[in-house]
């Protein structure tokens, strides 16, 4: 596994099924091979370009994300434990690579500020992420997550895990969307 992509990732370590971890690593490995951005631009780099003059990282974004479903998910199996079990694994591997995709989607312009590039204006992340992820073996049901993690999953019946990681998602970027500052 590559230690740039262990380092951004530590939380790769919940993961407890070896092969998972592995195909998730990769996933990441070949997305960072593919783009311009660099781990450093992500941790400098906005979550969003919809939201002007956006503090927030990339990777402050995304490991919130990781971190909230995760909480969400042990709650669920605790309070719902056979009725609605979550897959911690499956659930861990989509919110990790739910934006995989971005790292093909954004690129900086000549001052360094991320934009939309001529990929991204054609591919959404949800859909690089897959074909990302596909290309690494990840399963179908953590394909899923990804697919579905943004508006494109509106679309579709989510798995319980994807709920989770949309929700996640989408909890942690409304508000800042919403400009309402009480």
């Amino acid at each position: 596994m590559d230690k740039q992509v262990l380092e951004l990732w530590p939380e790769l370590e919940w993961i407890t099924d070896a092969d998972l971890k592995e195909q998730t690593a990769k996933t990441w490995e070949l997305a960072l091979e593919k783009s311009v951005l660099t781990v450093n631009d992500l941790n400098a780099i906005p979550f969003t370009l919809l939201v002007p003059d956006l503090k927030v990282t990339f990777m402050t974004h995304k490991r919130a994300v990781v971190h909230i479903a995760r909480d969400a998910g042990v709650q669920m199996n605790k309070f719902f434990t056979d009725d609605l079990p979550v897959d911690m694994d499956v659930l861990i591997a989509g919110a990790i690579l739910a934006d995989v995709g971005k790292l093909l989607e954004y690129e900086l312009d000549k001052n360094g500020v991320a934009i939309q590039g001529n990929y991204g204006k054609y591919l959404r992340h949800p859909f690089s992420g897959v074909s990302l992820a596909e290309r690494c073996n990840v399963p179908a049901n953590v394909c899923h997550i990804i697919a579905t993690h943004a508006g494109e999953g509106n679309m579709v019946k989510r798995s319980t895990e994807a709920y989770v990681v949309h929700h996640a998602d989408f909890m942690t970027f409304l508000p800042f969307k919403s400009g309402l500052k009480i």
